[in-house]
């Protein structure tokens, strides 16, 4: 009857909570309320520090000159990009040189200067970012799967559906009705090229239209000189390894690139040997710094690749995420070498059983036959 409460409406009046429903995350929002929260959370504030994850990919770096960007030019207050760790491959490395985006190492960067702290492309439980414990994050913006704990920042635009971060911000960017540089669109258009493998990898609708958006606006030359650097003689050296110490467990191919002078190609590596016929499962992994790297590719869409490595991962410490088809971790290294030698056989053997080939006898993919 009209007027007459709800059954829904008796339960919660008796029980003393409230009938309202739950309020919308931010990742739920359309792109225009996001960004008005996000300038909300900005204002009165004076000074930005905007990090990507550390050792950034283009994705990331992308993503924080962009929201950088934003801040600027809507809430008119001065905002820096900073990193940890190293940009290391040479795709990479070009790009932050062709584009001369302006970030800086966390070791020239006074935290102190700044009076509002961003994430991008990262999470605060996550650990594989260099914002002090000391300071907890204003501002979240990360496509990969919500950590219930970033939900506690101000501003945290996680657990959404997008292939890249770079996407997430062009929505802002277009919800501002800013239209970004040259040096920026290109840089947005190479993140969500490399992140979702040239569409081709966790694509959504929205990542297309973004892509779609962008690509007009790029210069196709700087994405030439971006996708194809001249490499270093050790690059060439690291993959003669990665060849010679893989071993193909049926389905499943495990490499130890034993020490790297980069931990961005311990990723590029798994995803290499992803390529290799009749593979459903790629697992590469490297020392760097006395930390242990390690990267996982994945084929089969019933299994998440995040959830795997950080179920398998959380034993040995370090940090580890990812999403469905790809994920990292890095994890430390103390010791003698017959204990890290201990500790991996350990982390490949469960590896092993949760792809289901610890039973297989390894080959060599050097003397791998075709089938």
């Amino acid at each position: 009857m009209p007027g007459t409460p709800s059954a829904h409406t008796r339960r919660a009046s008796s029980t003393g909570e409230s009938a309202e429903p739950p309020a919308p995350r931010i990742a739920q929002l359309p792109a225009r309320d996001k960004l008005e929260r996000l300038l909300r959370v900005a204002r009165g504030k004076k000074k930005a520090l905007i990090l990507t994850h550390d050792n950034p990919d283009p994705d990331s770096l992308a993503a924080a000159v962009t929201l950088a960007h934003i801040l600027e030019r809507r809430v008119g207050m001065e905002a820096r990009v900073g990193y940890g760790g190293i940009v290391g491959r040479a795709e990479n490395i070009a790009f932050v040189k062709v584009l001369r985006l302006p970030v800086s190492h966390v070791s020239q960067l006074d935290f102190d200067d700044f009076d509002l702290f961003g994430l991008v492309d990262t999470q605060p439980p996550v650990g594989n970012h260099s914002l002090p414990s000391r300071l907890p994050a204003d501002i979240v913006i990360d496509h990969h799967p919500l950590r219930d704990e970033s939900l506690q920042a101000p501003f945290a635009d996680v657990g959404g559906d997008f292939g890249a971060t770079s996407t997430m911000v062009v929505e802002y960017l277009r919800a501002a009705r800013l239209e970004p540089s040259v040096e920026v669109a290109t840089a947005l258009f190479y993140g969500i090229k490399a992140d979702t493998r040239d569409l081709g990898r966790e694509t959504t609708q929205t990542d297309i239209d973004s892509y779609l958006w962008l690509f007009p606006r790029c210069d196709k030359h700087l994405l030439g000189q971006i996708e194809h650097p001249e490499l270093p003689a050790r690059y060439f050296q690291l993959h003669h390894t990665a060849i010679e110490r893989a071993k193909v467990y049926g389905t499943a191919i495990v490499t130890d690139l034993e020490e790297v002078y980069t931990p961005d190609m311990v990723a590029e590596v798994a995803e290499r040997m992803m390529f290799l016929e009749g593979m459903k499962w790629s697992l590469a992994y490297a020392t760097y710094r006395n930390q242990l790297f390690v990267s996982l590719r994945v084929k089969d869409r019933r299994m998440n690749a995040g959830k795997l490595i950080r179920d398998i991962c959380e034993d040995f410490g370090g940090s580890s995420g990812g999403h469905g088809s790809m994920a990292g971790a890095r994890l430390p290294l103390s010791g003698r070498a017959n204990q890290r030698k201990a500790l991996k056989r350990e982390l490949v053997n469960r590896f092993l059983e949760a792809f289901g080939v610890e039973d297989e006898r390894p080959v060599s993919l050097l003397t791998a036959q075709d089938a």
